[in-house]
């Protein structure tokens, strides 16, 4: 990203397939509540698990979304997703516990449990289980595990868990004894594939959500958690110390997201044309080895025939075409540079000039 806008500051183009948000801003209704806010609120601070209206409206939507009943009372807003693994990793692990995860994964899940003394436990997974994690590969571990983190839709690989597939982690993580720690934040960004809730299936489950992918509104620091009710309290003095509370705008403005769904959902027409396109032109461009992208905005290729180093390759991606992407091993320290991701959260017009100039560059 630094030299993708480096080059932009030289006043070189960059066609930007590395970052991983939306390239459009907050719905109109939520910019309408926040003026309002504006003019008519002091902006004080809120109570530690956020405001009343906007937990009344998380709950609405897990019941009108998913069919399952969220009490008020398990909902706690956050600043961010960021700020919700924080506090639920501090209120349900302790120092030396270890916590596992699929390889790939977002980098931030074993810093943030390192940063806290928490063990993090990679655990590599392929093509051949959808790069997620299984019960034999549990059961598979040398130690045991306190924790265990499931994303779907993941994050770099689009890829998904079933109903069944997801129920049968969460029964052996009860059985078990371990905590299961849901990252839903690209629900809503789902190509003909059911997001399943973990809220449905375990209510020991800590299932944590944001308002920065589907909803639009990733610089305005707002996601939430749907919490096990023996971790509520915790969660409650956690965030009063750290955080005193998620930012009172945001939460103002987040109560009107509900109901923009017609305009994000055409936001996600969009990014379901980009990835259609990407699909059907990077095989000619010769990334012929990707991840099903069932969901979020991203294409995960496997580049080995091309390079064992991905990072030079992106480097040199930039540098001769303009296409900025990410190399995976910010995502798998492993095998990584075998990796890399595009994303195709921006306009159509600049996936099909990508397109074009990945097919053309590899000739």
């Amino acid at each position: 990203m630094r030299a993708a806008f480096e080059r932009e500051r030289a006043g070189l183009e960059v066609l930007h397939l590395e970052v991983g948000q939306p390239s459009t801003g907050a719905p109109q209704g939520v910019i309408e509540a926040a003026q309002r806010a504006l003019t008519s609120d002091k902006l004080g601070y809120t109570d530690a698990l956020g405001i009343p209206p906007l937990r009344a409206a998380i709950a609405r939507w897990y019941r009108d979304r998913y069919g399952v009943d969220i009490p008020e009372g398990r909902i706690a807003v956050t600043v961010g997703s960021s700020g919700a693994f924080q506090l639920g990793f501090l209120a349900a692990f302790d120092p030396g516990d270890r916590v596992a995860m699929a390889s790939p994964s977002y980098p931030a899940y074993r810093h943030t449990l390192t940063a806290i003394g928490v063990e993090p436990v990679e655990i590599e997974a392929g093509p051949e289980t959808g790069f997620q994690p299984t019960v034999a590969m549990l059961e598979a571990l040398d130690k045991p595990i306190k924790g265990l983190i499931v994303a779907s839709p993941a994050n770099p690989t689009g890829t998904m868990l079933s109903r069944a597939q997801l129920t049968e982690l969460a029964d052996w993580c009860t059985r078990n004894g371990v905590r299961l720690v849901s990252d839903e934040i690209y629900h809503g960004l789902t190509y003909g594939t059911e997001a399943v809730t973990a809220a449905a299936i375990s209510p020991d489950a800590l299932v944590v959500n944001s308002f920065s992918k589907y909803f639009s509104m990733t610089g305005w620091r707002l996601g939430w958690m749907v919490l096990p009710e023996a971790l509520v309290r915790s969660v409650e003095c956690l965030a009063q110390n750290l955080f005193i509370s998620a930012p009172t705008l945001s939460q103002m403005a987040a109560v009107a997201a509900f109901d923009c769904t017609e305009e994000l959902d055409r936001h996600v027409a969009r990014y379901a044309r980009n990835r259609e396109l990407l699909l059907r032109e990077l095989p000619k461009a010769g990334f012929d080895r990707i991840a099903p992208a069932d969901g979020a905005f991203y294409v995960y290729a496997d580049v080995s025939a091309m390079t064992d180093d991905s990072e030079a390759f992106c480097k040199r991606l930039l540098a001769e075409t303009g296409i900025a992407a990410t190399p995976g091993i910010d995502f798998d320290p492993a095998r990584g540079r075998r990796f890399m991701r595009f994303s195709f959260a921006g306009a159509e017009e600049t996936m099909a000039e990508a397109a074009r100039r990945l097919i053309a560059w590899k000739r």
